[in-house]
């Protein structure tokens, strides 16, 4: 069983595609026996991916920031709650407790979350990775930019080191079992 950290967006307004696709990787992760690790919300993408996951046996451990836990926003599914005073310490005990960490969709906190995760590995601090999971081809932009840093000297040592990108969800399986 291994620790899979999950960075997504929390929206109730987005189609379902992305809903359908959460989804799945929780019913991924609690069928290979996994933990989810993420940010702990009872909304969006956490959440839906977080019932799957649990329905289908995983153990989940939500990471939320004091705000979170005053507005009443915080996820009864909950296996372990880890209650952090920012968003800066919940990417660290994200990270840290995670063996590789997914990207959904997700908007300005994924990327933040994204980019912490990379900008720490491009330096030494941590060799894992970060894998976007694709869906209705959402990081493309995101493919085309890093390919365009990368290209111009702007990025460390190669991307794959850091960072993948799931097609489907047949990569995203092969991904998981490979890098764990």
């Amino acid at each position: 069983m291994k620790n899979i950290g999950l960075f997504c967006a929390a929206s109730e307004t987005i189609e379902s595609i992305y809903v359908d696709a959460a989804r799945e990787l929780g019913t991924l992760l609690g069928q290979g026996g996994h933990t989810l690790i993420y940010g702990g919300a009872a909304k969006g993408l956490m959440e839906a991916t977080a019932k799957a996951a649990k329905s289908s046996g995983a153990r989940i451990v939500g990471v939320v920031p004091n705000l979170l836990v005053e507005r009443g926003c915080v996820s009864t599914l909950l296996d372990e709650q880890i209650t952090v005073a920012n968003l800066s310490q919940r990417k660290d005990a994200i990270l840290e407790r995670s063996d590789l960490l997914i990207a959904m969709p997700g908007g300005i906190g994924t990327l933040d979350e994204v980019f912490h995760v990379m900008a720490a590995a491009t330096i030494g601090y941590h060799k894992k990775k970060v894998v976007f999971y694709n869906v209705n081809n959402f990081w493309d932009s995101m493919a085309t930019l890093l390919a365009d840093y990368k290209a111009k000297g702007f990025l460390r040592g190669e991307l794959d080191h850091y960072c993948c990108f799931a097609g489907n969800y047949d990569e995203l399986k092969e991904i998981i079992e490979r890098e764990i």
